[in-house]
């Protein structure tokens, strides 16, 4: 016998796992964006450019 589609409930199911991942995506976006990890990177990078300069121009 032959497997029988469910057109509609999968619809649905694709439908409301869309709907979840569209709400879920802006916080998890946020939050590893603005994680207080990229900002010590950043400071800190910019900390040994600004050191490297020094270095080479003496």
């Amino acid at each position: 016998m032959p497997h029988r589609t469910r057109p509609m409930p999968a619809l649905l199911l694709f439908t409301g796992l869309n709907a979840v991942l569209c709400l879920t995506i802006t916080p998890v976006y946020d939050f590893v964006c603005f994680h207080p990890y990229w900002e010590r990177r950043r400071e800190r990078r910019r900390q040994e450019r600004e050191a490297a300069l020094v270095n080479s121009s003496s």
